[in-house]
């Protein structure tokens, strides 16, 4: 027995020690390492899949703008360049070469997170990280022939993302029936295309696969586009994806989707029948569709884990519970992004990474979740930050509105991008900026001077008094303002 104890101590003295270790190397785990090691932490990685980068740089954020942008410079080709004295013929969408540029631009992307794990000295261990308790860590890998390893740590921090949901009655064949996952992956423009889910996935992968000429449908539980942002936004991209015959199923769940096959010999070919049934009740629907994308949202990814192990809880929704400096319910585990509670977007993760971080080195870093903006990569893009009009309705606060159009944006008529609008809600009284919806050419960009504002708690009176370079669309959030304060705006 002793002999046994003596073996025991060894192999823990053995085991390599860290002050903090990050379990997911997404946008927010990958962040959090590194502002931990910038802090003087010796950190360290976990990684269950053989690359970095966590769903965003693999199968989401990164991957998917990559289409939105060759999709984009397709449909441009193909609808807008004459009009701008470009005759091209024999325009053709090569898929397969379109998927090539997306993974070397996921590839470029891994291996700049790889390289700044090596700069800053951070560990990274592959393979499922599963907590023995609240300050050891076992880590099974996913590679043949490698061997499991345990490590300790002062600190944890979880960051293992999400996964997207599955719905009842509806199998995913990762074929024909699908998720975001697989559609980035697609080496042929399907004819047809239905898209459950009128939100920010949806919406962009719908669009990527409209341009390239599919024809889309989406059925959306609400009874509008991006239900989540300010209603007005929802509207005017409902009618500019209407332009590119998206048609619309609001107010309805499928109930059902299976794949058959259609036709004999030759002609034989597999489809996907969907069900759909009024949410209020009434009469069922039928579509047909050659890929059925299953996008109705993510759900908080703890598979594997074994967080009760460390003391770590998990509420009825399947987050991790935090407390306002993200610590867990184990004194010495945080939790960041997708896996707790509040919007699933990368840069929310991220300033949560560098949050934990920095409160662990005694800082006093504060989050303002009011004004982490939400973007959708359409085209145009959608944007927005603060309050909504419901939210400010709801609240029983008093506001001021202005609205500018982009079809009076003189920028904007130069390059042929007039759909679209930026709106702003101000206090009634002190005229502070309460809420910036925005919805037109390179809003997710432009988004970032709302946030600015609002930081600082400018006034709509601020925002049109400041000079803004013309002829720019950022003018249109100045007119926006003007508009806000005594109906000023200049050029409408």
């Amino acid at each position: 027995m002793a002999n046994e104890a003596a073996e025991a101590a060894t192999q823990q003295a053995e085991l390599k020690s860290y002050d903090v270790v990050v379990i997911g190397s997404g946008p927010g785990g990958y962040v959090a390492a590194i502002r931990a090691a910038q802090l003087g932490f010796k950190t360290a990685n976990v990684e269950k899949y053989p690359t970095l980068g966590g769903t965003c740089l693999n199968v989401g954020c990164i991957p998917s703008k990559a289409l939105l942008d060759s999709s984009e410079h397709y449909h441009n080709a193909a609808h807008t360049f004459q009009t701008h004295g470009i005759d091209i013929k024999g325009l053709e969408v090569n898929m397969p070469q379109m998927i090539a540029r997306k993974a070397q631009v996921v590839d470029d992307n891994v291996k700049g997170i790889a390289f700044l794990m090596k700069k800053n000295k951070i560990d990274v261990h592959q393979g499922v990280g599963a907590f023995v308790n609240n300050t050891t860590l076992t880590i099974t890998p996913t590679a043949e022939g490698a061997e499991s390893k345990t490590i300790t740590s002062k600190y944890f921090i979880i960051a293992t993302g999400s996964k997207p949901i599955a719905i009842p009655n509806v199998t995913l064949d990762k074929k024909r029936i699908i998720t975001s996952t697989e559609a980035l992956e697609l080496t042929e423009v399907p004819e047809r295309m239905v898209v459950i889910g009128g939100g920010v996935i949806g919406m962009e992968l719908g669009s990527v696969f409209g341009r390239l000429g599919s024809k889309i449908e989406v059925v959306e539980f609400t009874n509008s586009l991006i239900p989540i942002m300010d209603a007005s936004l929802g509207k005017e991209l409902q009618k500019v994806l209407g332009k590119l015959g998206f048609t619309y199923h609001f107010g309805h769940k499928v109930t059902g989707a299976e794949v058959v096959t259609t036709g004999k010999g030759k002609s034989a070919k597999e489809v996907v029948k969907i069900t759909a049934e009024p949410a209020a009740g009434g009469e069922a629907i039928t579509l047909e569709a050659d890929i059925l994308l299953v996008s109705v949202g993510r759900r908080p990814y703890t598979d594997g884990l074994n967080a009760e192990a460390a003391g770590v809880e998990i509420d009825e929704r399947g987050r991790v519970k935090v407390d306002e400096h993200l610590r867990t319910t184990a004194e010495n585990i945080f939790a960041i992004g997708d896996v707790i509670h509040g919007a699933m977007l990368a840069h929310k993760a991220e300033e949560e990474g560098v949050f934990v971080a920095e409160h662990l080195a005694g800082q006093r870093p504060h989050i303002n979740y009011l004004l982490i903006p939400n973007v959708v990569y359409t085209w145009p893009e959608v944007a927005s930050v603060g309050y909504t009009e419901k939210e400010l309705k709801d609240k029983g606060i008093a506001y001021k509105t202005g609205a500018f159009p982009f079809k009076a944006s003189g920028r904007a008529r130069a390059s042929m991008d007039t759909d679209g609008f930026v709106r702003v809600y101000s206090d009634k009284t002190t005229d502070e900026l309460l809420g910036v919806h925005m919805i037109g050419p390179r809003t997710a960009d432009m988004i970032a001077e709302a946030v600015v504002a609002m930081e600082y708690r400018a006034s709509a009176e601020d925002i049109a008094r400041m000079s803004h370079a013309h002829p720019t669309y950022t003018e249109a959030f100045k007119e926006a303002c003007l508009a806000a304060t005594e109906n000023r705006a200049l050029h409408m």
